[in-house]
């Protein structure tokens, strides 16, 4: 391989950015995103990060990719027509889910959709018990008939989900061959490989979407790959997954559900990067771009990882109003709080943001694409923020008098405010929001905010970085190179992965076996090895187990770090002793003299990623003069003043400029509030401190 530059690609619901690294030189670029086909606004990012940096697409080593295109199809519904095999006297299951209230005293209130109808969802005369014994035999003449149901549907995808599958999948596996046999090319998905865990719900809901978005990733990965080897691009592919992980194209294709939120998670991995170069131990990332708002807690460089997620959250983004996911996923909360929120005013005339946003068309009101309801972004031109003829590096002019008319007509009008008071209504509520969505987050985790210092990435994250820090009493923030494009620089980091779980009943006691555990470990980092081997078939690998367990009689489990040596007899005592340690540190205390199980067993296999470049000590140096001045409001006072504005690019390691003032680059600028001091760390990072004298 001759190239040695690298490049990242992350598609946004405004904008797509692209970072690329070769050697110790950075390019980054962004353009709007284009939804009618994204394959597009990627080829015309490639092209214009080619040019900036002077090479040739010969000259790419490696191409890594995240896109929100599978999130976006489940949450407006955009997949294919999906049908469901399930066991029969179980097809109501997946739309019965919890048989709980998420929100217990709105009458009116409404569960989300399941993604297949019921006259979707077909029974199929099978079943096994939970130990993968056959019940009942499987009726494959009764999939002869089903096959002729879904050509007459016109059925892109199906999802087969039998009763527990991941005990034997033997019935799932045969149901795929008598119907692959029918009907070559349709799209499977089998529950047992996507989701091989306990519980039916999440399984078949994860099963059902990997089917629904199937056919409409597999299409637009397929459409991607070839306008790239058209453009003379040989080098590797890669997708990032939702556990911030690499892994090939072909594996992306058969679970595109490991995608939904890959962006968000190079986001992630960039934060835990910058805490371990500057030895930060407790970060809270704060990643804004143009569409969602994503906030992730971050201890010891490294982020809280989960195997649950919801997609799609239909009532104020509260828990159990979406579509439950199992699978791998970097731990964090995303509410709908970007740029192109749109605000407007409720019933009560409060100020509402989102979750609808304008995204890149026809876009915020200051683009000039047409758009005229008022968003966050129009309320940051409005408070001076944005310099109108600077944003997106020049590569087009905003138009703050289409700002402020949206932002008087939407807020400004109704609620018979003042230009100025209306946005900072918007930028107020936007930040409370996010701060809410942080504390809620941080208590789940039973963890404080304070303490933290802030790694603020994404286009629209620094500029409401200081207020969001205010609100939170945090008194550290920090703004990483490439902090305008941080989800694609974070994919320059992130080693091939792969992870994989196994439910597995084993009591942590007398009866623990040892060997038996052993053996399916085994098997696990022999199937993980081969997904990773696949892209990286030499690199050091890096094993990092966990087991879910519980004590005897609970129905719910927490995440338990296991050692990587092979388990040996009398080692129950150790793994009791460790359940209990988690157990005190999740929720203040244990349970004397009860048993302790687990049931669910999970390794994550990455390559070895080295130990970052340390930040050097910061040696003070003089700051250049302002480039200009801009009229900024202060939030506190609601008055416009006059305030220096420093290029990024001419602030030398070591240079203070002391609030309030901005510091514009091309992907993003900077806010500096009158109570903090910005410093350039000896790594090129903008750290705000709170008090700090320049």
């Amino acid at each position: 391989m001759s190239g040695t530059a690298r490049l990242a690609v992350d598609i946004g619901g405004t904008f797509t950015d692209l970072a690329l690294q070769d050697g110790d030189r950075s390019v980054a670029a962004k353009v709007l995103t284009t939804p009618d086909a994204p394959e597009r606004g990627v080829l015309e990012g490639i092209d214009l990060i080619l040019g900036r940096a002077g090479l040739d697409p010969r000259d790419l080593a490696i191409i890594i990719h995240g896109t929100t295109l599978a999130t976006n199809a489940i949450i407006e519904r955009k997949g294919t027509r999906t049908a469901m095999l399930v066991t029969e006297g179980f097809r109501d299951s997946i739309a019965m889910a919890y048989e709980n209230r998420f929100e217990q005293y709105d009458l009116m209130m409404e569960r989300p959709a399941p993604l297949v109808p019921r006259e979707l969802r077909l029974p199929v005369p099978e079943r096994m018990d939970a130990r993968g014994n056959v019940v009942v035999p499987l009726d494959e003449a009764a999939l002869a008939g089903i096959a002729g149901t879904l050509k007459a549907e016109q059925v892109g995808g199906v999802a087969i989900c039998f009763l527990h599958s991941y005990a034997n999948a033997a019935h799932e596996e045969r149901a795929r061959e008598v119907l692959q046999a029918a009907l070559p090319g349709m799209a499977i998905t089998l529950s047992s490989e996507v989701c091989p865990e306990i519980r039916e719900y999440e399984r078949w809901s994860t099963a059902s979407a990997n089917a629904y978005i199937q056919p409409v990733m597999a299409s637009y990965l397929k459409r991607l790959v070839d306008e790239i080897r058209a453009r003379d691009i040989a080098c590797p592919f890669y997708m990032i997954t939702s556990a911030g992980g690499l892994t090939e194209v072909e594996t992306a294709r058969r679970f595109p559900i490991r995608l939904v939120e890959s962006g968000p998670a190079g986001g992630a991995i960039l934060a835990a990067h910058v805490a371990r170069q500057c030895g930060y131990g407790r970060i809270m990332s704060f990643d804004m771009g143009g569409t969602t708002a994503k906030i992730c807690l971050i201890d010891g460089g490294e982020p809280h990882y989960s195997r649950n997620f919801e997609v799609a959250r239909e009532y104020r983004f509260l828990k159990g109003s979406g579509l439950p996911i199992r699978i791998p996923v970097i731990d964090m909360v995303e509410i709908g709080a970007g740029g192109g929120s749109v605000a407007s005013i409720d019933e009560l005339s409060r100020i509402q943001i989102g979750p609808q946003s304008m995204g890149s068309q026809p876009g915020p009101a200051c683009y000039g694409r047409g758009g005229t309801a008022a968003t966050v972004t129009d309320a940051d031109v409005v408070l001076g923020r944005i310099d109108p003829e600077h944003f997106a590096g020049g590569s087009f002019t905003l138009h703050g008098d289409r700002a402020a008319d949206a932002v008087a007509a939407a807020i400004g009008a109704p609620l018979d405010l003042p230009q100025v008071e209306a946005a900072l209504g918007i930028s107020e509520v936007v930040e409370e929001n996010m701060a809410n969505a942080a504390r809620v987050h941080a208590i789940e985790l039973g963890s404080a905010l304070g303490e933290r210092t802030m790694v603020a990435f994404g286009g629209a994250a620094p500029l409401h970085a200081v207020r969001l820090a205010e609100k939170l009493s945090i008194d550290r923030i920090v703004v990483p190179r490439g902090a305008g494009v941080g989800s694609a620089v974070g994919f320059l980091i992130a080693p091939v992965a792969y992870e994989i779980a196994r439910s597995r009943f084993m009591p942590i006691d007398a009866g623990f076996d040892a060997a038996a555990m052993n053996a399916l470990r085994a098997e696990m980092y022999q199937a993980a090895e081969a997904v990773v081997r696949a892209g990286a078939p030499d690199a050091p690998l890096v094993a990092t187990w966990t087991a879910d367990m519980r004590y005897a009689g609970q129905g719910h489990e927490i995440v338990v770090p296991l050692p990587a040596e092979p388990f040996a007899a009398g080692d129950e005592a150790r793994l009791a002793a460790l359940f209990v340690a988690r157990y005190e540190e999740q929720f203040g205390r244990s349970i004397p003299n009860l048993a302790v199980e687990a049931i669910g067993w999970s390794l994550r296999l990455a390559t070895e990623v080295p130990p970052p470049e340390p930040c050097p000590p910061t040696v003070p140096a003089p700051a250049p003069a302002p480039v200009r001045t801009a009229k900024l409001v202060d939030p506190a006072s609601a008055e416009r003043g006059e305030v220096p504005v420093y290029l990024r690019e001419s602030l030398s390691l070591g240079a203070s400029v002391a609030g309030p003032c901005l510091i514009v680059e091309d992907e993003t600028t900077t806010v500096v509030g009158p109570r903090f001091t910005a410093t350039i760390n000896g790594l090129g990072h903008i750290v705000l401190e709170r008090g700090a004298k320049a």
